[in-house]
């Protein structure tokens, strides 16, 4: 379902804690929305928006994953969509602008730790799995998983 009045653009750091906090932090202090490398000048974080409503969100660091050879890398963190707006397509939307705009920068893959209850949403994005799960204290189960662009 495609909505024709939405719109991607870059946001600030502390813009997405609106987002990052319901979705991905709830019930924990709101200081739990700031990632390491939320300000530095390589990190892009894009908002998606329906009217002037921020519905969506996600970040891309410049950050390479040890387990990956290719060195032009960035790993998405943070990706959400409001409750009430998922299974719209919105998350399929913003990310493949994400992807476009790495793409266009040169960067040839993007990974991240993504949460178990994610993993079909990346699988369908064409993500791949690679290593073991593991824990994040408080958070649960996640994969490390990745794209070539």
């Amino acid at each position: 379902m495609h909505h024709k009045n939405y719109k991607i653009k870059k946001i600030q750091a502390k813009d997405t804690y609106a987002v990052r906090h319901p979705v991905l932090r709830g019930g924990k202090p709101i200081t739990s929305c700031v990632y390491n490398g939320d300000n530095l000048k390589t990190t892009i974080h894009l908002g998606l928006f329906l009217g002037e409503k921020l519905v969506g969100i996600c970040s891309f660091f410049e950050i390479a994953n040890p387990n990956i050879l290719e060195s032009s890398q960035y790993q998405l963190r943070g990706m959400a969509v409001l409750k009430v707006f998922q299974k719209k397509g919105l998350g399929v939307t913003l990310l493949k602008y994400g992807e476009d705009f790495l793409k266009n920068k040169g960067i040839n893959i993007i990974w991240c730790n993504a949460r178990k209850t994610a993993l079909k949403f990346y699988k369908n994005n064409n993500y791949q799995i690679i290593g073991e799960p593991f824990k994040i204290e408080g958070i649960g189960l996640h994969y490390i998983i990745y794209k070539m662009l």
